[in-house]
């Protein structure tokens, strides 16, 4: 375990801007479509927060359309730029070659109109971050979302490349943003971070939009009936586990209870899960019992949060698990993989349960539990809402603004 500084500083206005760079996804994309996730969120939302606490926002991002404008004004305060860097078709994997050509693109804008910061999410953005603060003289401060070595541990295998840019990097930032404390433990155990550069920042969640509400009444607007519905949300691909899910609902008893999938392959092993996915659906003649569905705009996932029994996150790891908590924001028991965040964010027997296992059948027996007895699945997620209310974007971005201020005043690291 590490012990990481919780800054105590006066409000300072020595940080009035910030450069987020967003390389490989941009927060305008629909999470859940290609490589659109959590992290998308994450970025939309920090953004708007820093925005609203006071500080200029750009993020920028690599465009990926030819019909897109340089410039998207989201909100006061916060505007998205879109840097030509490469073919617009570009897949993840293809990325790596063009991240210094992005990186010249978000300093000819610098030099125009500076920042007080740099802020990189991902570890593509981190490496062209690592460029920009030397040629900047400028505080980089890196959010990396997934790790490579703790991919690599739950049998998810990363290119050596970006295990080393990783370790190069982390090596240089000023600050360090981890989500909980599993993921700045493995940051120092794992990659040799310095400890008191490592910040504890965790998401966090929209309750305007995910917060606990009418069940029956998000069952009728989706147009289900009164099975039990167990909800999977999440991008296709083998990391998130939908062929844990599809599998689990095979072995659950009860032959009622039905399993929703909200979202579309995505990465270059998303077709092939997919692939699985329907396999698994066809050998357990499945088919009047999973439903598949489109990825859907942000706010609306509430309505499936609020209409699931049980929300099912079989992931082979997270660095925090968004699902889990919007999930419990809106009032709903969580079955998770005892991975990650997923520990930090599932209270074991209180607001649902966490599965030591890749084992559809142990998450089919936890499934069971909540779906055989409603009262507790709805005491399950009375507690997990009263645990998301700790999670809120302001209190994020009010701790990251004392963070940026905080390294404007300090010596930056050197390589």
């Amino acid at each position: 375990m590490v012990t990481t500084r919780c800054l105590a500083l006066q409000w300072s206005e020595t940080v009035t801007s910030a450069a987020v760079l967003s390389l490989h996804t941009s927060p305008l994309a629909l999470a859940g479509v290609g490589d659109s996730g959590g992290m998308n969120v994450y970025v939309r939302e920090l953004a708007g927060a820093l925005g609203r606490a006071g500080v200029t926002v750009r993020v920028f991002t690599r465009r990926w359309s030819d019909d897109l404008p340089e410039r998207v004004v989201v909100e006061p305060g916060v505007e998205v730029v879109h840097v030509a860097a490469g073919p617009v078709g570009l897949a993840k994997e293809a990325l790596p070659p063009i991240v210094s050509e992005f990186a010249d693109g978000v300093a000819d804008e610098l030099l125009r109109a500076s920042a007080d910061v740099l802020h990189a999410n991902y570890w593509l953005s981190a490496v062209a971050g690592h460029e920009l603060k030397h040629r900047l003289d400028l505080p980089l401060v890196s959010t990396f979302h997934t790790l490579a070595r703790v991919k690599a541990d739950s049998g998810d295998p990363e290119p050596a490349a970006r295990v080393q840019a990783e370790t190069m990097v982390v090596g240089c930032c000023d600050a360090i943003c981890a989500s909980n404390t599993v993921e700045a433990t493995q940051l120092v155990d794992l990659y040799g971070a310095d400890p008191s550069r490592i910040e504890i920042a965790p998401p966090g969640v929209d309750r305007a939009y995910f917060s606990p509400g009418d069940h029956l009444g998000a069952r009728r607007a989706l147009g289900l009936d009164d099975h039990p519905i167990v909800l999977f949300v999440g991008r296709i691909q083998p990391l998130k586990g939908p062929t844990v899910a599809v599998e689990a609902l095979a072995a659950v008893k009860n032959p009622d209870a039905r399993l929703i999938v909200v979202g579309g392959p995505s990465g270059s092993e998303g077709v092939g899960e997919w692939n699985r996915v329907q396999q698994a659906v066809r050998q357990h003649q499945l088919a009047d019992r999973v439903s598949f569905v489109d990825a859907q705009p942000h706010h609306i996932l509430s309505t499936y949060y609020r209409a699931a029994d049980v929300v099912v996150v079989p992931s082979r790891s997270e660095s925090f698990g968004l699902v889990a908590l919007e999930a419990a924001a809106c009032g709903r028991p969580v079955v998770g993989a005892a991975v990650g965040g997923l520990r930090t964010l599932v209270e074991h027997g209180h607001t649902g349960y966490l599965v030591d296992s890749r084992d559809p059948l142990e998450f089919a027996t936890r499934l069971d539990d909540l779906i055989d007895h409603p009262a507790r699945a709805e005491a399950m997620g009375r507690a997990a809402a009263n645990l998301a209310a700790g999670f809120s974007w302001s209190t994020t971005a009010g701790r990251l603004r004392r963070m940026y201020s905080d390294l404007a005043a300090r010596t930056l690291v050197r390589c």
